[in-house]
């Protein structure tokens, strides 16, 4: 009599750790994440991204010279235990078995300032950029107090370089 009672039991209690880990995908500390723009290029990874830096993580081998590597970036804000926020941009290769993070940096600009992060916006919501680059939007307030957010920028041109800045409106 209690078998199947036990049974069902178990077969519920399975289910619901499948349900808990596939929320797990995107951790907890992850309060925004952006996508947006897009690089091609044949050679090496962001040159705004210091390889000997120790918030950035080593780049992938290089492509063959006679096809081109293209991808997009990736903006993450991850909350701290303080509840600032730290910036980390990635850059993502678009490859046939799926993307794959080529570099991965820490943006100090942001992490100095002891921010709480209340949004990150890309240039478009469509997804399509003219230009290779990236551009987007960082809201945030130094003081949780406050009630407007400040508007800083991530811009990154053609050829790779990154610039921070606060916006100028």
């Amino acid at each position: 009599m209690h078998k199947p009672l036990i049974l069902a039991l178990l077969l519920a209690l399975t289910g619901a750790s499948v349900h808990a880990e596939d929320a797990n995908v995107v951790s907890p500390q992850v309060t925004f994440v952006t996508s947006t723009g897009y690089w091609e290029e044949s050679g090496d990874p962001l040159s705004g991204l210091d390889p000997n830096s120790a918030q950035a993580e080593p780049p992938s081998e290089p492509g063959n010279a006679d096809v081109a590597r293209r991808g997009y970036y990736k903006l993450i804000a991850l909350r701290q235990q303080d509840g600032t926020a730290q910036i980390h941009l990635q850059q993502i290769e678009a490859t046939p078995a799926g993307p794959e993070v080529v570099s991965s940096a820490e943006l100090e600009e942001f992490s100095s300032l002891k921010a709480y992060v209340t949004d990150i916006r890309p240039e478009t919501s469509t997804g399509v950029t003219a230009q290779p680059g990236m551009f987007a939007t960082v809201y945030l307030k130094t003081d949780p107090a406050a009630r407007e957010p400040e508007t800083w920028t991530v811009l990154i041109d053609d050829l790779g370089d990154i610039k921070v800045e606060r916006a100028s409106n």
